[in-house]
């Protein structure tokens, strides 16, 4: 372990020349013992903020102390072999929520064994002394075991755990799906007990939290252990809200189900987008059906029908994203999408115009490639014949697309006359007569496709003089 970096070895001697002691921590021991350890270091230290800084600028150059009220200086240093490594060096804490509070109280402690114990998770409770060649593994709390076993387990109960931070609730909820762990059963019955206790915790928390979860490889295990303990019904309710009672004849799918499997799907899709996980991608698949359960309806003879679910299911999305603070460009991507993801399906009933596939384009925008991946994932049939057809029909409307971008810059379609050549040709000043000449102009330029100069300007000089008559 403590040949990961000289780095490691090096700071320690310089700790404990200063007469501190100094542990590798946490999540850094976690993943070295699973072997994905990153190039960020985690350790904790029996000195106090203003020394760690004192003693981190002898060891870089590179030194910030935006976490010092909670103890945390960090640094990035360069090893031998040209590796940069974000090192964070906290003081011991024993910090907790009062009952009434929306933050931790922050308490610096004494020992080691007081900040392991008022950690989340046993397997994030090991740590190892890098002070001294060869450094003890402190273990207090079995991680290891649990590591070994696959288990998510609190180091003191979990109702104290819980107590202390009612976000652990949520993380243990990533941790399943990050880590592929269970949670033991006394943590998933704490959860269940305690789920009420999560709103407490601020919604930038939670949204982070929540982040956090849908950008690992398998998010739908810790979602629905958020669904099944009930934390869901207090953080994203439009989730559990989709485990609709299925009708006497079984003439609709599990929508909570379908949208889990929607969300694997559009994962595995992603490799169709520039970059790592997509947070607006997932968010889209996993909510683009929460207004089914507003729009239920039994129609005659048994069917089920859910009419305009995706505008109702776009407007429950960014009243849910603007309470969890989202950012205005996220909250508005993935709202569109979900307003869009029913629009192909038209298309399998028949060629669409041209104009259509223009207007499909216009319509979803910087977003197309999103929504390529939305209604593909969409496709959660068990009729292979079926998703078979899907697929064919989408593949033909995605090459109609390509036809027309390289024919007409279908990215950036606008009319074929400017602003500036529509008040020259009409002799109009600025205003609202030459907005409703471009909007007219803009919707010519999607039905028909590009036009030479002439023709342009015949259309135009024809829809004012109708327009003056």
């Amino acid at each position: 372990m403590l040949r990961i970096t000289p780095v490691v070895g090096r700071l320690g001697r310089l700790f404990a020349e200063a007469g501190h002691e100094l542990y590798l921590v946490g999540g850094s021991v976690r993943d070295a013992l699973l072997g994905v350890l990153g190039h960020d270091l985690d350790f904790t230290t029996s000195a106090r903020p203003e020394e760690i800084e004192r003693l981190l600028h002898r060891f870089s150059k590179a030194v910030w102390s935006i976490g010092k009220a909670f103890g945390t200086i960090g640094c990035r240093v360069r090893d031998e072999d040209g590796t940069d490594w974000v090192i964070e060096v906290t003081t011991y804490r024993s910090d907790s929520y009062q009952a009434d509070s929306r933050k931790p109280e922050v308490r610096f402690g004494t020992s080691l064994g007081e900040d392991l114990v008022r950690r989340d998770f046993t397997v994030n409770a090991m740590a190892i002394d890098v002070t001294r060649p060869g450094g003890t593994f402190v273990d207090p709390h079995e991680g290891l075991a649990d590591l070994t076993a696959g288990t998510i387990r609190t180091p003191g109960t979990p109702e104290q755990s819980f107590s202390d931070d009612p976000l652990r609730m949520m993380r243990a909820a990533r941790f399943a799906s990050q880590l592929g762990f269970q949670v033991a059963p006394e943590v998933a019955a704490a959860m269940t007990a305690m789920a009420e206790r999560i709103e407490i915790v601020s919604a930038e928390r939670v949204r982070d939290e929540l982040t956090k979860l849908l950008l690992t490889d398998r998010p739908r295990a810790g979602l629905d252990l958020l669904v099944q303990t009930g934390i869901a019904d207090r953080v994203l309710p439009e989730l559990p809200a989709l485990r609709l009672e299925r009708d006497e004849h079984h003439r609709h799918k599990d929508v909570y189900e379908h949208s889990l499997t929607v969300l694997e799907q559009a994962i595995e899709l992603e490799h169709r987008l520039e970059g790592g996980p997509d947070l607006v991608n997932r968010l889209a698949a996993l909510l683009h059906d929460v207004g089914k359960p507003a729009t239920r309806r039994f129609e005659p003879g048994g069917k089920v029908s859910f009419h305009h679910h995706d505008v109702v299911g776009a407007k429950l999305v960014r009243r849910r994203m603007k309470a969890l603070h989202f950012s205005g460009e996220e909250t508005k991507a993935v709202s569109h999408l979900v307003e869009l993801h029913l629009r192909f399906h038209g298309y399998r009933d028949g060629q669409w115009t041209d104009s259509a596939v223009r207007r499909y384009v216009r319509d979803a925008g910087d977003q197309l490639e999103r929504l390529h991946i939305l209604t593909r994932a969409d496709c959660t049939t068990r009729n292979q014949r079926k998703a078979a057809r899907l697929r064919e029909a989408y593949d033909d409307l995605e090459e109609r697309i390509a036809e027309l971008a390289e024919a007409e810059e279908l990215d950036a379609i606008r009319p074929d006359l400017d602003g500036n050549q529509i008040m020259a040709l009409l002799g109009l000043a600025p205003g609202r007569e030459v907005g409703e000449a471009y909007r007219h102009m803009l919707e010519f330029r999607m039905e028909h496709g590009p036009a030479d100069p002439e023709t342009a300007e015949a259309e135009l000089r024809r829809w004012w003089a109708e327009r003056a008559g």
